[in-house]
């Protein structure tokens, strides 16, 4: 793919898919060529959003660039997650010389160190994977890809997926591991209540209903009535942090909120950076796009700092009553990177774990060997939480719906308490 100017090249325009709305030149084709690009890198668009782009384009006129960026902006782009790709892209597909040196040393082959390599950005990654795909078709050289079905290799081929970051993850390995989300099933997990129902081999005698019993009996014997306490699904409650710090997480995690929200029953779902928002009847839509584009519309820190400990004491003080009783398991998403420095965390860390049967923790930091809690929001969240994990890939997330269905613990294991000392 040749990069197109922005300037109208003046020459007719070839593009049979879209309608003629009244763009000179090659400007029409160059736009759904764009549109591609963005789809590749992750971006939902489809015919829709590239005829309404062309029409908006018509509408608004090609004052400046300044305006172009915009219009097409506002066509393409409807979550906060999306800006970062629309704006790498636009500046290289529409020739911006700088960001188009950089990208294409990127596309080039790399002999640098593997620590440099290992620290790329994975936006630009996928960007420039989306570029390099459409330069070829757009070349006309015709690639047959070979595949080769062996069985062997399906399970190691699934295992690299489960226990690759989502962070290193390009646009086809997070499309796969969306799908895989998608077919995550959480365990069933009773807990007893205090009301009882009729069973034949029951524990305990129903005294009320033998008595009953008797008084019916003519044979001159006191059958026993036998009863057994009824069980029943706790409430899940899930706090998810979608600060800065947890961008490129919290993108997935709201994939996983979404398949267990459509699993079961009594789940309730909150997301925080610098106030809370309950999202949990958006993510009740079937379709998962529409639900993100509903919370991207509803959530205004996408993307922000953190304060922890005054979005924990709004959810105590207006939530709490309401979602975390019967006994609910509540889980905590987040790096406890504290804008506030932890201002008030513990005490609303130590008010949240009397309030719930289950207090869990998911910090994508402690996918590091030698991850320590020195920051003070850390030390201040982990010795009010039972369970302390790592969510950054399939596989801790398929961890995390086996513990949901063990029996609770009291306290942290001997490893969780080492690292609070």
């Amino acid at each position: 793919m040749t990069v197109r100017s922005f300037e109208d090249d003046g020459r007719k325009d070839n593009n049979r898919g879209l309608p003629r709305i009244g763009l000179g030149g090659r400007l029409s084709e160059n736009i759904m060529h764009f549109g591609r690009v963005l789809r590749r890198a992750g971006l939902p668009i489809g015919p829709g959003q590239i005829i309404g782009a062309i029409n908006a384009v018509t509408q608004v006129g090609l004052g400046n660039r300044g305006d172009f960026y915009w219009v097409l902006h506002s066509v393409f782009v409807n979550r906060q997650d999306q800006r970062d790709i629309f704006d790498q892209a636009f500046h290289i597909f529409w020739r911006n010389p700088e960001i188009l040196e950089k990208m294409m040393q990127m596309i080039l082959p790399d002999i640098g160190s593997p620590e440099a390599m290992a620290n790329r950005d994975e936006i630009s990654r996928r960007v420039s994977e989306a570029l390099s795909q459409s330069q070829k078709e757009a070349s006309g050289e015709e690639q047959q890809e070979e595949k080769e079905f062996d069985a062997a290799l399906t399970w190691s081929a699934g295992e690299v997926l489960s226990q690759k970051d989502f962070e290193k993850m390009s646009s086809d390995e997070m499309r796969e591991a969306k799908e895989a989300i998608k077919r995550l099933r959480l365990p069933i997990m009773e807990v007893p209540t205090r009301r009882f129902r009729s069973y034949s081999s029951g524990p305990r005698v129903d005294m009320r209903r033998t008595l009953r019993a008797a008084l019916r009996s003519c044979n001159g014997y006191i059958p026993l009535m036998r009863r057994e306490r009824r069980t029943r699904r706790p409430p899940l409650v899930i706090i998810c942090d979608i600060s800065g710090s947890m961008e490129r997480y919290s993108r997935m995690i709201l994939h996983f909120m979404h398949t267990v929200i459509n699993d079961r029953d009594r789940v309730y779902t909150f997301v925080f950076g610098t106030r809370l928002t309950n999202v949990t009847r958006y993510l009740r839509y079937k379709d998962v796009d529409m639900a993100l584009s509903s919370i991207g519309e509803e959530v205004v820190d996408w993307s922000g700092g953190t304060r922890i400990g005054r979005c924990l004491h709004d959810f105590n003080q207006n939530w709490s009553r309401r979602v975390l009783a019967q006994g609910a398991v509540a889980i905590i998403i987040s790096d406890g990177l504290d804008r506030d420095e932890g201002t008030g965390l513990e005490l609303e860390m130590i008010r949240l774990h009397k309030s719930c049967r289950r207090l869990i923790w998911l910090n994508p930091l402690l996918r590091y060997e030698g991850f320590q809690p020195k920051v003070i929001g850390i030390r201040a969240m982990l010795p009010h939480v039972d369970e302390f994990r790592t969510v950054h890939n399939l596989e801790s997330l398929q961890d995390l719906t086996r513990v949901l269905g063990d029996e609770p613990v009291s306290h942290l294991n001997s490893t969780q308490s080492v690292m609070i000392s």
